[in-house]
């Protein structure tokens, strides 16, 4: 019987290409590729699902940003940057759907709502601390070591930033705790069962933190990402577009 250690390497190999780095190109700067963070390949082969803070200078029309495009690595190294199409930003669950033209890419399967499991082995693929490494996808493994809430209660009204009592004040929802370390760079990545690779989440490591750890001085560094059942919500409220 074959286990999620025997296949992971197979599902890393296959997941690989549907997995991309997103940031801002410009002629004028230098490096002209702005790395930003990750996304993966959905829908009909020309969607793609990352974190909106990902793609933050996009829609708020930064002077100076650059266009928003998507890194695909090429056979021969015969590199390509796609421009995205902003879709739909869904701030209330830092999720921002793109659209970019060209031949349709591998796509990721979404696993069902509410997939994920406390003690899951799942894996994630992204671009840790971004270009300063290489744009090469990295994969990290773990589990789901809880399935929390985003808002964590605060012993005082004094400490609940701006972001955590909006968000109390939207609803609160369940985010995944991962026993993993992403940085910054996998924000927007897919977070997949270790066995099967259906996706389960979407790696985020800005938006979670600044509510669920506002009450702590010194953020404790824990993974978190939001639940697929989000983004079938986007893709489905998007379908035809």
């Amino acid at each position: 019987m074959s286990t999620a250690a025997d296949t992971l390497p197979s599902l890393i190999a296959k997941l690989k290409p549907s997995v991309l780095a997103v940031g801002f190109y410009k002629e004028t700067q230098n490096p002209r590729f702005g790395f930003s963070g990750t996304g993966f390949i959905v829908g009909d082969g020309n969607l793609l699902v990352t974190n909106a803070h990902v793609i933050a200078g996009a829609t708020k029309d930064e002077a100076g940003a650059g266009s928003l495009v998507v890194y695909t690595p090429g056979a021969s190294g015969q590199d390509s940057m796609r421009r995205l199409e902003v879709i739909e930003v869904d701030k209330a669950h830092d999720l921002a759907l793109l659209r970019f033209e060209g031949s349709a890419l591998p796509v990721l399967t979404l696993g069902p709502a509410r997939a994920a499991r406390e003690g899951q082995m799942v894996a994630f693929i992204g671009f840790p601390m971004g270009s300063s490494l290489g744009l090469s996808p990295v994969t990290h493994r773990g589990i789901v070591s809880a399935i929390a809430s985003v808002a964590l209660p605060s012993p005082s009204a004094r400490q609940l930033d701006s972001r955590a009592i909006k968000t109390l004040k939207d609803g609160a929802f369940e985010l995944l705790q991962l026993d993993a370390t992403a940085y910054p760079g996998n924000s927007g990545g897919p977070l997949f069962d270790a066995e099967s690779g259906a996706v389960v989440g979407v790696v985020n490591m800005v938006a979670l933190k600044g509510t669920r750890e506002s009450a702590l001085s010194q953020p404790s560094g824990i993974t978190y990402a939001i639940p697929v059942e989000h983004v079938l919500r986007l893709l489905a409220r998007n379908e035809g577009k």
